[in-house]
């Protein structure tokens, strides 16, 4: 009796420290490093002959440590990532290796709307586009940061019309006269992230184009609202309330980074969260 005493005392203090630790782990703040890569002059020289597998390990670096904040985004963990870090590693990786495609993809992925390196990814491209000469893929995502990002429509177009000699692909052929005087720039960049990720088998950047995709349609919804309350009273609105009040669109959608909508003095649609981790808490849909 004395034995069967003890047990559900133990059972029971076992429960009461476990569900509270539990928890406690689940929340914590988790540290998630990247870590240093050495130079490519200094790996060229240690790595010899091995210098492409080495340039993939820091590949496979890099896309480990960015899913895994994805992963903790997912758990409402917000983990403000190394950029500068990653973009380094990724810089390396492309002197040792200028054949890797995976360098050229997923910094084109990364480092354009959370770090607006634009001048320094499509450096990157040009660099990829004198080793990877087929691939369309590279003059593709230069134009599209040029027209975009830069509105530097002129070499938005050049970019456009070398990725449509190489792919022989009517869009590209399209986009590059388009770019030439297209004005809704975000049914653009939709485009393009439906584009990209309809060409990737890998989960965790399809899971970044998502985020971005349904921004994108949340500020095109809000764009269009904005252009039909100008052409009903002639002066743009001030808040986008003003545009829900006036029965132009139903509600303000959410920003699936967890930022709010808001009108700038241009009246251009923006966000608190700037379409970026680590900026604001982040509400992850499960739809």
């Amino acid at each position: 009796m004395i034995k069967k005493g003890l047990f559900l005392l133990l059972l029971c203090s076992y429960i009461s420290l476990m569900i509270p630790l539990t928890a406690f782990m689940k929340e914590r703040p988790v540290a998630v490093k990247l870590g240093y890569f050495p130079e490519a002059h200094a790996l060229k020289t240690v790595a010899g002959d091995h210098r492409y597998l080495v340039a993939q390990y820091a590949v496979v670096k890099v896309l480990f440590y960015f899913g895994t904040i994805v992963e903790k985004a997912k758990n409402m963990i917000v983990v403000k990532p190394e950029y500068q870090n990653m973009f380094k590693t990724l810089q390396t990786a492309s002197k040792l290796d200028p054949w890797n495609a995976d360098v050229y993809y997923f910094t084109q992925a990364a480092f354009t709307w959370e770090l607006n390196k634009i001048q320094d990814v499509n450096e990157m491209l040009d660099y990829g586009m004198k080793h990877r000469t087929w691939d369309y893929q590279l003059p593709y995502f230069a134009g599209f940061n040029a027209a975009y990002f830069l509105k530097d429509y002129g070499t938005a177009a050049a970019y456009m019309k070398k990725a449509a000699e190489l792919s022989k692909d009517q869009l590209m052929t399209s986009l590059a006269s388009r770019y030439l005087y297209e004005s809704g720039q975000n049914e653009i960049a939709l485009q393009f992230i439906e584009f990209m990720q309809q060409r990737t088998m890998d989960r965790k950047l399809i899971n970044l184009y998502e985020f971005r995709k349904k921004a994108l349609i949340a500020v095109i919804s809000i764009q269009k609202g904005v252009n039909a309350y100008v052409r009903s009273r002639g002066t743009p609105p001030s808040r986008i309330e003003d545009i829900v009040a006036a029965g132009f669109i139903d509600r303000i959608p959410e920003d699936p980074y967890g930022g709010t909508f808001y009108l700038d003095e241009k009246g251009t649609v923006r966000s608190t969260s700037k379409f970026a981790f680590g900026t604001a808490p982040i509400r992850w849909s499960t739809e």
